[in-house]
């Protein structure tokens, strides 16, 4: 839970450009990769990410410029790198504007549930992480390169002079 914006600025900034590196990674076609027929396409996945920020700080509070949540998934990866910048962007302005540090503590109604302000910051990086790891199980099934984020990936590892772990 963050108790001071400064800390959550720091790490939404550090989040939100491993987010973007993921998604400046994948192209048109591969918006349609699935796991499944019934699962999330890679572009669902990819647009959920950019409309949660929007749709989770509404709940709290805060009116984010991004798509709403149900708008439909753009037909290029382009469209969803700019909608993310620009709610990023956005969360850490509006944040930085209207809450305080004391502010983080204030409980709200999310979900059904008391969270604290700040909670609710560190449930929206923790799940830009977890759906980041669906992604890049569906990028590499598409053939995409995977972006290192919490390291090397695979590929990177070159760059270090390294073989790729095993």
């Amino acid at each position: 839970m963050y108790r001071k914006i400064k800390d959550f600025v720091k790490d939404w900034n550090s989040e939100s450009e491993s987010t973007l590196k993921t998604l400046k990674n994948l192209t048109d076609v591969s918006l349609s990769q699935r796991v499944t027929q019934e699962g999330r396409s890679l572009g669902d996945i990819a647009w959920h990410l950019t409309t949660a920020v929007g749709e989770m700080m509404s709940r709290a509070g805060l009116a984010i410029e991004t798509p709403e949540e149900n708008a439909p998934v753009p037909s290029t990866a382009a469209e969803i790198v700019s909608h993310y910048e620009a709610s990023a962007r956005s969360l850490a302005a509006k944040v930085c504007q209207q809450w305080s540090d004391a502010a983080l503590l204030d409980e709200l109604n999310m979900y059904g549930e008391k969270w604290a302000r700040g909670y609710t910051l560190m449930v929206l990086c923790t799940h830009q992480t977890h759906h980041r790891g669906q992604m890049t199980v569906l990028m590499r099934q598409a053939g995409l390169k995977v972006p290192g984020v919490c390291g090397p990936s695979r590929e990177e590892w070159a760059q270090f002079g390294m073989p790729p772990a095993k």
